[in-house]
């Protein structure tokens, strides 16, 4: 759960051409951190009326028929309104109904009385806040665990690093599972098919154990270094032609430079297509982001008898769902041919990579899956949009506190120099004995986390308690990370930045969790992200290469880093960060 939008639903009839054909617009809109949106629906009754008889037909047929066909149109109008109101009703009782069934003698965590039906949807809608600031409001009020029932969803959130710890480490096989999903997210995940969307079993297991073993090892890592330096080269010529063509002839715009490298990395590691034009990948970048806004949160999540009225979203997203396919298709089958040829000779190392994660997925079996072609596509994509935004995103963050920190950058540098100089561009062998380096970024991921939430949990079985509370299998067990890494239990002077406490002497940050929770940017426990290492390493190089590179200070328009944020596919700064770039020399 990234964000939450604020629903305001009206409804107004109105009338089309025909006096008899009345409409009601239902006008959806979405407040979001940025902007607003909004969604408009026509519900139109049908235009065909019961053709009229003639005087003989009449007098055949059966009394109620005759009743049905002198029926006056707006009387149909009516009684089909009639009958989809009694719809929605009877939908309505049956989910307060089995809603009172399913909780009756729970003793779920405390949290704020909600609505019939609706639950506290409305309330957050109405409350003008973030949802972010609306839980913070309820932490105060009702403590560490709360519950909110979102219209037919049951959120549980907890927010302390004990809860957390007793959840994801300690009761860790209790709540290793992922929640139901809507029918979009099932189509782009294969019914639950992937890493991160799989519910907890054998399935999952074997997922987790390829992507792990054939693409997020330790050794794996270190065979895609050539990935790595090929992007690498790539996101410092683009720098270099971007600035060089600004008015000023030294600005870049860092976020969309960074993404676009980080996607190179992950496409090349995915399909070991190293001949790829610059045009292709872009078009292969839009249309994975096409993908994110599809499973987007919509109010049919949460109220599925409106679902209905989001037809024209679920086209749309089938659509998005094909040209996904189309577009990652060929890359699957022309890695095939480039494999089969691999049997009787080596590849052209400047058309295709020794080893791909595609490669693994291949030779993949699990019981009950075809490994069919869709399915492949979508473990492809996870890999690609699980790591593009969560890095780049990082990487802003950075590079706004080393414009906002000479002193910061200053030091950075002076190790970059002293590891490597300036005859070879760094690389990823050389990050590994930079201390200050690997600090800085601990305490980035401290304070800028990817994400407010970690991905969703859920109770693996019923009986299932937290704090003694009950958390029932069908709710959505979501984890608040800022006031873990925000803890002055947790943190000496938790609000500033400063890399030196992970120096030698200082404090500790185990990002995996498992030796206690003080920052868990990618989870923790059974379902930790698997791609910590890799994701890391990224963020670590980068950051290197840019610095070694460029001297970067502020552009005069923003002579002060804003460090506000807002919420879109991850946590991103409010203001995107412009700065101003020197090459320095360099004796490459």
């Amino acid at each position: 759960m990234r964000s939450l939008n604020s629903p305001t639903i009206f409804a107004t009839p109105h009338l089309l051409r025909s006096s008899l054909r009345p409409s009601y617009n239902i006008c959806y809109k979405l407040k979001s951190t940025t902007h607003s949106h909004a969604l408009r629906l026509s519900i139109s009754s049908s235009t065909s009326l019961i053709a009229p008889m003639s005087m003989q037909q009449q007098q055949q047929q059966p009394a109620r028929a005759n009743l049905l066909g002198a029926m006056p149109a707006a009387s149909m109008i009516s009684l089909a309104f009639t009958a989809a109101v009694a719809t929605a009703a009877l939908w309505v009782a049956v989910a307060v109904a089995r809603y009172n069934r399913k909780y009756r003698g729970l003793r779920l965590p405390p949290g704020p009385h909600g609505w019939p039906i609706v639950g506290n949807l409305f309330q957050v809608a109405f409350s003008g806040k973030l949802f972010i600031h609306y839980i913070r409001d309820l932490r105060r009020e009702y403590g560490p665990i709360l519950t909110l029932r979102m219209g037919v969803r049951t959120l549980v959130v907890i927010s302390s690093a004990e809860l957390v710890h007793e959840a994801l480490v300690e009761k860790g096989t209790e709540f290793a599972s992922r929640p139901a999903e809507n029918t979009t997210r099932n189509i782009f995940s294969s019914n639950k098919f992937t890493v991160n969307s799989a519910v907890y079993g054998a399935e999952w297991r074997s997922l987790r154990r390829n992507m792990v073993s054939g693409m997020l090892s330790t050794s794996r890592l270190r065979e895609f270094r050539p990935a790595r330096l090929r992007a690498m080269d790539r996101f410092v010529a683009r720098m270099r032609a971007e600035a060089a063509a600004s008015a000023d002839g030294a600005s870049v715009w860092v976020l969309r430079n960074a993404r676009f490298a980080v996607f190179c990395i992950l496409l090349d590691m995915t399909f070991g297509l190293l001949d790829l034009e610059e045009e292709h990948i872009v078009h292969i970048d839009a249309v994975l982001k096409r993908v994110l806004l599809a499973v987007g949160v919509r109010m049919d999540d949460y109220l599925p008898f409106l679902r209905p009225f989001f037809w024209r979203k679920q086209r749309r997203a089938l659509a998005v769902r094909r040209e996904q396919v189309d577009t990652l298709l060929p890359l699957i089958n022309r890695r095939r041919a480039i494999l089969r040829d691999m049997q009787s000779s080596p590849p052209d190392p400047n058309v295709a990579a020794p080893f791909s994660y595609l490669d693994s997925l291949l030779d993949l079996h699990i019981e009950g899956r075809e490994g069919a072609d869709d399915e492949l596509v979508t473990l492809c994509a996870e890999l690609i949009n699980g790591g593009t935004d969560t890095t780049a995103t990082a990487i802003e963050w950075a590079m706004a506190r080393i414009v906002d920190n000479p002193s910061i950058q200053a030091r950075l540098h002076e190790e970059i120099m002293q590891q490597v100089g300036d005859a070879r561009p760094i690389d990823d062998k050389d990050i590994e004995s930079m201390p200050y380096l690997q600090a800085f970024v601990k305490e980035l991921l401290r304070k800028h986390p990817p994400t407010y939430f970690s991905l969703t949990h859920a109770a693996v079985k019923p009986g299932s308690k937290l704090a003694g509370y009950d958390v029932p299998t069908d709710a959505n067990l979501d984890i608040f990370l800022p006031t873990i890494s925000e803890d002055p239990k947790l943190w000496d002077r938790p609000t500033e930045f400063d890399p030196d406490r992970f120096l030698t002497g200082g404090e500790t940050a185990d990002m995996t969790g498992s030796a206690g929770i003080r920052m868990i940017p990618f989870g923790a426990g059974r379902r930790i992200c698997p791609g910590l290492a890799m994701g890391t390493t990224h963020i670590a190089l980068m950051v290197a290469r840019m610095l070694q590179e460029f001297e970067w200070r502020a552009h005069p328009s923003q002579p002060a880093v804003d460090f506000k944020d807002k919420v879109e596919f991850t946590v991103v700064m409010n203001q995107p960060l412009l700065a101003t770039v020197k090459p320095r020399k360099m004796s490459l």
